[in-house]
């Protein structure tokens, strides 16, 4: 195989939680900064030894059995490690006659699905507070650095970094293990690691700390950790079935949504026969079983809509006002400045420009973000005046980050009459 940066840095991001979850079920959570270590130590391995030799045909097993390796090694070298702190596991390893071969079983594939459920419900324990526990999840499974967290939370790098060390010592303080909740515990825990998730899947699907539009790599992860969450007995739950299917209508759209240049395609735009129709049947497929029961989230919600857009033919011919009536339910049960705007424009486009015009003129809070201005300026060019929509998008120009994005407000403007 080659050594494609890109590529390798996906594999350490896929394999990187996996090994950790491995390594701090053997361990213990008290222990994840010892874990964290093999794992940095066996990455940096691959780094060295693939740049001379070229990665190996299976990368993945590679990895495994290097971490295997360097934690008999840890063993074997850290003496007070092994007689105090763990004793029994590293009693088990180094009595046998082919220790890594008694850790291999660690590694099956379920085991490391298990032992990555336990980690992300034990990040999101409730001692932890919500915010390092998001952090925890994204960080320790997902494989984000502190810049990308930072950037997902709009916060300064520094603050992430405080709030991981206070959630370690938090772990240490109360001594908190390892589990998979059920019963009355899991609720709470359960939307702590689905906000977690979501909240990954939304940095890859518009990326605030790179100059890319779509980052699959995370997207990815989201997926791939909200389906262990929906195959496990406790957490099968319909919330999770929601936040599965809106996520995969969102991911169906990925081929569509950049142009040969890497630029933006808004939706109204996209060629529809691109969109990956194995990835919406499974979100259909996942909507149905979040339809049991009798509680609708917010993902229940977002989901809904999302079915509308993979339904529709074209652009035109959406369920506006199905979107506005779903939109309105999220503003009563979640309401937020975002959503606000969403519901304005989904009532542009069911009643007409200058209901959206209405809608969007009377909400606050905004003034700062460039999708409220260029939604402003497209219902005032449909509505024929040019002079205000050229004001609206030259303001979203000026609040725009990505160069992706400024360029759209660029091209909108040269439209114009």
């Amino acid at each position: 195989m080659t050594n494609d940066p890109m590529t390798i840095d996906h594999l350490f991001r896929h394999e990187s939680g996996k090994m950790l979850a491995v390594l701090v079920k053997l361990f213990g959570l008290q222990q994840a900064e010892v874990a964290e270590d093999i794992v940095q130590e066996t990455l940096l391995a691959a780094m060295q030894t693939w740049k001379l030799k070229g990665m190996p045909d299976d990368p993945r097993a590679w990895l495994y059995r290097t971490a295997k390796n360097r934690t008999i090694d840890f063993l074997r070298r850290e003496r007070n490690f092994r007689d105090n702190i763990a004793p029994s596991f590293a009693q088990q390893s180094l009595l046998n006659a082919a220790p890594t071969q008694w850790m291999d079983s660690f590694f099956f594939d379920d085991e490391i699905e298990d032992a990555q459920l336990r980690m992300v419900f034990a990040c999101c324990h409730p001692a932890i507070p919500v915010e390092a526990q998001l952090s925890l999840v994204l960080r320790s499974l997902c494989g984000l650095s502190n810049r990308e967290i930072a950037a997902a939370f709009l916060l300064p790098e520094e603050t992430v970094a405080k709030r991981l060390y206070r959630a370690k010592e938090k772990i240490r303080e109360e001594n908190l293990r390892l589990e998979v909740p059920h019963g009355e515990q899991l609720t709470p825990r359960l939307d702590a690691v689905l906000q977690a998730v979501y909240l990954l899947f939304n940095e890859g699907y518009k990326s605030a700390t790179t100059d890319a539009i779509i980052r699959p790599d995370l997207c990815e992860e989201a997926l791939r950790l909200s389906q262990l969450l929906a195959k496990h007995p406790f957490t099968n739950l319909p919330k999770t079935h929601a936040l599965l299917a809106l996520m995969c209508f969102h991911a169906a759209r990925f081929a569509a949504r950049m142009d040969e240049d890497g630029g933006i395609v808004l939706l109204e735009d996209q060629d529809r026969s691109q969109w990956n129709r194995r990835l919406i049947g499974l979100g259909y497929m996942h909507l149905r079983d979040a339809s049991a029961g009798n509680v609708i989230s917010e993902y229940h919600l977002e989901a809904a809509i999302a079915s509308y857009h993979a339904s529709s033919p074209s652009f035109g011919q959406t369920n506006w006002k199905g979107i506005f009536y779903c939109y309105d339910l999220l503003l009563k049960t979640n309401p937020s400045p975002m959503v606000a705007m969403n519901r304005a424009i989904a009532l542009g486009y069911a009643d007409g420009s200058k209901a959206g015009i209405e809608a969007l003129l009377k909400l606050a809070g905004l003034e700062k973000n460039h999708f409220y201005h260029a939604a402003l300026g497209d219902f005032w060019a449909k509505n024929g005046d040019s002079n205000k929509a050229r004001d609206c998008y030259e303001k979203a120009l000026q609040l725009a980050q990505l160069p992706a994005e400024r360029k759209v407000m660029k091209g909108k403007i040269g439209k114009l009459a």
